[in-house]
Formats: C-alpha cells, sequence, structure tokens
C-alpha cells in the first residue's frame, strides 16, 4: 500500500483482546464467575457449547504472547482487565491475585516497550452484580465506578491510556434485547435501563480514573458505529435508515458529546431512559479520546413488523463476506471516521477494533496463508490514511485480534487472529496477516522517520 506518508508520524500501532476471550482459568486463584460464564452454559447460547473456561490460555502464557507482540513490534497493546478476576463479587472484598496478574502483564509490557491500553469493561460483569439485578439497575453503574477507581490506584503509576466500557451498544441491544450475548435478556424496557447505566458508568468511572490514578490519565469510551444506508431511494427506506443510525450510533454519541438522548429514538422505543439530575452532564464529561470498532456497515430496509428500530440490515449482492457473514467494505471506515469528526469533533479518534474471520487452514509447512486477511488489513489502513488526509484526528489503530479466541456466542470457529492458536496445544502460529502487519509498522517508521522498534524480523 502507498497511503502510509498520510497518516501522523505519532500514529500508534496496535493489537487487541478482551479477558474473556483469552485469558482462561476460570476459577482459578480467586476469580468467580462473570455473566458469560453462566450464559456460554446455557444450552445453545454459544456454538458448539463452548466457553471461556480455558480459551488461548493467556492467563499463564501471558510471556509467549507478549513477545509475539515485540515480535510484530506493535506501540500499544490494548487489552481488558477481568472485573470478576479483580473484585470477584463486583463489588467489596479485592482480590490480590488478580491484581497481581495485571501488574505481571504491565510490567512485561513496558519491559517489551509495548504501551499498554486498558480496557474496563469488555463485558464480563460479575455474575454476583448479575444476581442482584445487573445494568438495568443503577447500582451497577456506581459499582463499576468503584472498581474502576481501584484498578486505576494499583496500575495508575505505569497505566496512562483507559478505556471505560467497550462497546455499549452490545452490552445492551445484544445482551439486554435480542438475548444474543450475555445475560440473554430479551426485554425494551431493561434494555433502555441498562443502556443508560452503562454510560452512566462511563462518566462516573472516567471521573474516578482521574481522581485515584498517580500520574495523569487519558480516558475514553470504546463505540461501534455503522454508517446506515437506504437499500433504496423510497422514503419508507429512507426514514428507516434514519432509524437505524439512531439504533446503532447516535444514541451512543449524542450523550456523550452533550447532547442528550435523540427524541425521535425515545419516541421510537416508547421508553423513556431513567435519567435523574446530573446524569446527562455526567454522561457527557469530556474524554480525552473516542475509540472507534468498525466491522461492516448496515444497508437497510424499512421492516414495520420487525422489532425496534423497525429497520433491517440487507445483505449487498456481491459483495465479499466474511466468515462472520460480514461485508467487506473499507470505504465505510473512512466515511465513518469523517462523520463523526465533522458531527463531534472528539479531540482524537484511535480505531480501537479493526479486523476480519475467514476459514484460516494450517498448511503441512505449518504456515497460515490468510491472504483475505492481509488485504482487509491493507485496504482498512489506507482508509484511514484517507481520513487522515481530510483532516480526521486519527491517533492509531488496533488490529482485532492478536490471538484467536473465543469469539463469544460463536465460540471458537471464527477466527480472528493475526496469530493461529491450536487450540488442543494451544501452540501459536504467526500468519502470513501478521508477518505483514509487522512490515507495514517498519514502512511507516522508516516514512516518518521515527527510531524503528528493537524487534527482531518476523
Amino acid at each position: 500500500m502507498s497511503d502510509l506518508s498520510k497518516l501522523p508520524p505519532h500514529f500508534t500501532w496496535g493489537v487487541a483482546t478482551a479477558a474473556y476471550q483469552i485469558e482462561g482459568a476460570a476459577a482459578e486463584d480467586g476469580r468467580k464467575p462473570s455473566i458469560w460464564d453462566t450464559f456460554s452454559r446455557v444450552p445453545g447460547a454459544v456454538d458448539n457449547g463452548d466457553t471461556g473456561d480455558v480459551a488461548c490460555d493467556h492467563y499463564h502464557r501471558w510471556p509467549e504472547d507478549v513477545e509475539l507482540m515485540r515480535r510484530l513490534g506493535v506501540d500499544a497493546y490494548r487489552f481488558s482487565v477481568a472485573w470478576p478476576r479483580v473484585v470477584p463479587d463486583g463489588t467489596g472484598q479485592v482480590n490480590p491475585a488478580g491484581l497481581a496478574f495485571y501488574d505481571r502483564l504491565v510490567d512485561a509490557l513496558l519491559a517489551a516497550e509495548i504501551r499498554p491500553l486498558v480496557t474496563l469493561y469488555h463485558w464480563d460483569l460479575p455474575q454476583a452484580l448479575q444476581d442482584r439485578g445487573g445494568w438495568p439497575e443503577r447500582a451497577t453503574a456506581e459499582a463499576f465506578a468503584e472498581y474502576a477507581g481501584l484498578v486505576a490506584s494499583r496500575l495508575g503509576d505505569r497505566v496512562s491510556d483507559w478505556v471505560t466500557v467497550n462497546e455499549p451498544l452490545c452490552v445492551s441491544w445484544i445482551g439486554h434485547l435480542e438475548g444474543k450475548m450475555a445475560p440473554g435478556d430479551r426485554d425494551l424496557t431493561r434494555a433502555i435501563a441498562t443502556s443508560h447505566h452503562v454510560l452512566l458508568g462511563h462518566g462516573l468511572a472516567t471521573a474516578a480514573i482521574r481522581a485515584s490514578s498517580p500520574r495523569p490519565a487519558s480516558v475514553g469510551i470504546v463505540l461501534n458505529p455503522s454508517p446506515c444506508e437506504p437499500a433504496s431511494d423510497r422514503p419508507e427506506d429512507v426514514a428507516a435508515a434514519v432509524r437505524a443510525d439512531g439504533h446503532v450510533n447516535r444514541w451512543w454519541l449524542d450523550p456523550l458529546y452533550g447532547r442528550g438522548y435523540p427524541a425521535d429514538m425515545i419516541e421510537t422505543y416508547g421508553v423513556e431512559p431513567p435519567v435523574r439530575p446530573g446524569d446527562l452532564e455526567c454522561i457527557a464529561t469530556p474524554t480525552d479520546f473516542l475509540g472507534l470498532n468498525y466491522y461492516f456497515r448496515q444497508v437497510i430496509v424499512d421492516d414495520p413488523e420487525g422489532p425496534v428500530p423497525f429497520a433491517r440490515q440487507i445483505p449487498v449482492p456481491g459483495a465479499v463476506h466474511t466468515a462472520m457473514d460480514w461485508e467487506v467494505h473499507p470505504a465505510g471506515l473512512e466515511e465513518l471516521l469523517v462523520s463523526v469528526h465533522e458531527k463531534y469533533a472528539p479531540n482524537r479518534i484511535m480505531v480501537t477494533e479493526s479486523g476480519s474471520a475467514w476459514h484460516d487452514e494450517l498448511t503441512p509447512e505449518g504456515t497460515v496463508e490468510d491472504k483475505e486477511r492481509t488485504a482487509h488489513l491493507e485496504q482498512h489502513l489506507e482508509a484511514c490514511a484517507a481520513a487522515a488526509a481530510r483532516g480526521v484526528p486519527i491517533d492509531g489503530y488496533f488490529v482485532w485480534s492478536l490471538l484467536d479466541n473465543f469469539e463469544w456466542a460463536y465460540g471458537y470457529d471464527k477466527r480472528f487472529g493475526l496469530v493461529h492458536v491450536d487450540y488442543p496445544t494451544q501452540r501459536r502460529t504467526m500468519k502470513a496477516s501478521g508477518l505483514r502487519y509487522a512490515e507495514l509498522i517498519r514502512e511507516h517508521q522508516r516514512l516518518v522517520g521515527t527510531p524503528e522498534s528493537s524487534a527482531p524480523a518476523v
């Protein structure tokens, strides 16, 4: 690719993971169950009956995984802290062994000259909190802030970069409205309450991190927006695309940037979020950056008989689709970055997840020649460069994911990693896409004149 020079000199090259998807050790060293431990045991909830009990065994194999990142030459690693590992009951007693694990990981990353970007909530709510009502209850937002301050006070002498919540849309709509993710709820009123309390938790946690961290903290939230386009110029489809945009994008971005919840969506839902005085100001607490996860656009038709928002995504004929059956549409990333920049003007934007699942196979020589993922990676980095050329303050790109892992309700069949994991043996193999990512990192370093990583060539 030829556009790397358009990326800023300070551009952060990273990889991302999440605790429940890679750590394993689900019942070791004081960790108690999360809602995903519970949900994955519901018959039919997860493909093949898979669970995160072992996953990539990162809890024991993290030194090897840090070395893989060092070989890639990445600047930063976005990972999540497991709330039930650190505060097993959600509130109250802290688990020293859980905090010690993240101490070791952070120290090893810094020794490898890799900056930690810590996500505090990537969906693994302690089951004990769920038993007390979960995210539909305001108390969970308050418990989250307490936990966030605790972790920041422990790791904040070495960690500067924090994400409060990953993808509140998935927590709220997929977990509490559609029932396809933990905790498997299907209730609009509870989903609306969840959406408000997750955003409130973000605002409360932002203040807690800044108050508790021993060093200045850079704090943001991660959303997963999608461009929403009408499938035709029919007025019904155009209106449906507006509703889809409200459901997927504006419901989250508007309150975060001081505009409150969109009135048209409250009318569509027929449910008011449980806002108390001061909540909207708390949610709109200024952040230092916005993280965007991008996987696909949405082409929308009107669906008056369907669930809210009465809009349905349809497949695009002739398009390339990943193993997740998601359309490959890199232009959507450029469009999204430009649109969010123009409408909301975040200080900085990072692409905190971008990646693709394919049907990877090891060759007889023991390699993975994942040409589709390599092309996907190059195309989406070109979209970032094009957005930067249009004035978007894009600050980094994190590939999802470092490792093949437990892909939530899809289990282990869907592989997103730059590194192949053979689950029975836990053997790691760098894929061709990982080798290419390392090349792109070094190429950008040469173009902008920054010192190249001391990592050995992969």
